[in-house]
């Protein structure tokens, strides 16, 4: 009875992807409120952006949304909206303060997670973007499990250059060929820093067991970018700013929109090859 309500919920959510990694701080919520906003831009394909980084929930911050409320209607909890096509729900709308600490075990995180995904009255979406914490423990099993009653497009994977973040990836692809959980492809953020004035490279975190690009090669992955340092980005997530929108000219955003394209190809092929199935 729970599968069918969460299918019958989710049935309207056109493609679903996952944003995970094994290590924290390496920019999975930039990623994820960048990747819905990137998608946002077609006026005709609506978006949502789903926080369930109980702990840690920064998505209502970087999209300009702090302080905002949940409603309650008859057909479930409303998301919080940025435009008119992109919703957000996070458990930080759910605090008196975002300064407030979220002290929960295992089971109550579960079961906010399987009350946002059961009880957001999203509409008709095509892309609903699920931002994760790191790790493989709780809310990743949690989130895979209660997904298995709908159809997940697959997971994007950020890591950044340096081996201490690879070696906690690899465990998060791992994780995700154990679980059944199709993997689009990496990103490495913070893949070297332009400078703006000399427009010389120089590598902050250094690759050196050749980055995600050789990780890749040998797991047989897609690479699907490197995003370079750009101080910019922080900024417009502090301010719950587009970056994209903020600075067009920028090596990051056009890193961005070519991942953002190939997310999109990805999720079409998928569609067109179930379609043939079917």
């Amino acid at each position: 009875a729970e599968a069918a309500e969460l299918r019958a919920r989710l049935r309207s959510v056109k493609h679903t992807v996952l944003v995970l990694s094994g290590k924290g701080g390496v920019g999975k919520s930039t990623f994820s409120a960048l990747l819905a906003r990137g998608l946002a831009a077609h006026d005709d394909k609506q978006v949502a952006l789903l926080d369930i980084d109980i702990c840690g929930p920064s998505v209502p911050r970087m999209m300009g949304l702090e302080g905002e409320q949940v409603h309650q209607s008859g057909s479930g909890w409303s998301p919080v909206y940025v435009e008119e096509n992109l919703g957000v729900m996070s458990v930080g709308f759910l605090l008196s303060s975002p300064d407030d600490a979220v002290i929960w075990r295992g089971p109550k995180k579960n079961g906010l997670i399987k009350q946002f995904l059961r009880d957001v009255d999203w509409g008709e979406v095509d892309y609903l973007i699920i931002d994760t914490p790191p790790g493989t423990s709780d809310e990743h099993l949690s989130i895979v499990q209660y997904l298995s009653a709908a159809r997940v497009d697959g997971a994007v994977i950020i890591t950044t250059p340096q081996e201490v973040s690879l070696q906690d990836v690899r465990k998060e692809i791992n994780f995700c060929r154990k679980v059944k959980l199709p993997i689009i492809g990496v990103v490495e953020n913070m893949s070297g820093f332009i400078c703006p004035k000399c427009k010389n490279e120089s590598q902050v975190f250094p690759p050196t067991t050749g980055g995600a690009e050789k990780m890749c090669q040998n797991l047989n992955i897609s690479l699907l970018g490197k995003v370079p340092l750009d101080p910019q980005i922080g900024k417009s997530c502090d301010k719950g700013q587009s970056f994209l929108a903020e600075v067009p000219e920028s090596p990051a955003t056009s890193s961005y929109r070519s991942i953002i394209q190939r997310i999109q190809e990805y999720c079409d092929l998928q569609h067109s090859q179930e379609e043939k199935i079917m």
